[in-house]
């Protein structure tokens, strides 16, 4: 089975966007908020991501 180049930066972003959604769920915002970024990241994996990483609400200390 090949992957390729590809497939592996896909994994990678798939790692990411997970770390990221649990990173929402652990955040001391809104319910409304957490739901908004949830879904911002799931239907733009690479451009949500980048978003969150920059503006994302942050886990709790």
């Amino acid at each position: 089975m090949y992957f390729g180049f590809s497939g592996f930066f896909g994994f990678l972003l798939l790692i990411a966007d997970v770390y990221a959604v649990v990173s929402v769920v652990n955040s001391v915002r809104p319910t409304g908020n957490k739901v908004l970024w949830i879904i911002l990241i799931f239907l733009l994996p690479a451009l949500g991501w980048l978003l969150w990483f920059f503006l994302g609400p942050r886990a709790r200390q």
